[in-house]
């Protein structure tokens, strides 16, 4: 097995724990609010342990919610809070698998008719079987050998 067949298996591994996370709505006011509101903590006690002003405290939980916070003021918050800021990337379609074999798939297909016109214009024109099977072998090779026009 390749190094990065191993890579890719290990990430897919991680992504597929944070699957459910998808499930999860945040909360309408942001995390951090709810969670102070929840503890029953003031703006301004949250502020002492952030060591920043009540209003900066507010201008963080704004900036939550509209989604212009940084990673890094999520951070001190959540380690403010006794927390942690856990944070990932959920594929779209369940997997990472899932995705590449979509984007293989896709580009397994534009070559494979690219050739197949070629041929037909030469009236040497290819089943559908056989076109079918072509696809798949092309999938086979893309998704083993990752090349950078799968992203283009």
């Amino acid at each position: 097995m390749d190094k990065k067949k191993i890579q890719f298996d290990q990430l897919e591994s991680k992504v597929k724990r944070f699957s459910h996370a998808r499930e999860l709505l945040n909360p309408p006011t942001g995390w951090i609010r709810a969670i102070r509101l929840a503890f029953g903590m003031s703006l301004q006690q949250l502020a002492n342990k952030l060591k920043m002003t009540k209003q900066s405290v507010q201008e963080i939980e704004m900036r939550e919610k509209e989604g212009s916070i940084t990673l890094r003021s999520l951070r001190e918050t959540a380690r403010a809070l006794d927390m942690e800021l856990v944070y990932g990337f959920v594929p779209k379609d369940g997997s990472l698998e899932n995705y590449l074999d979509i984007k293989a798939r896709s580009l397994a297909e534009k070559i494979v008719s690219r050739t197949s016109n070629t041929m037909k214009l030469e009236d040497q024109e290819n089943t559908k079987q056989r076109l079918k099977k072509a696809i798949e072998e092309r999938v086979i090779i893309i998704k083993r050998e990752l090349p950078k026009a799968l992203w283009d």
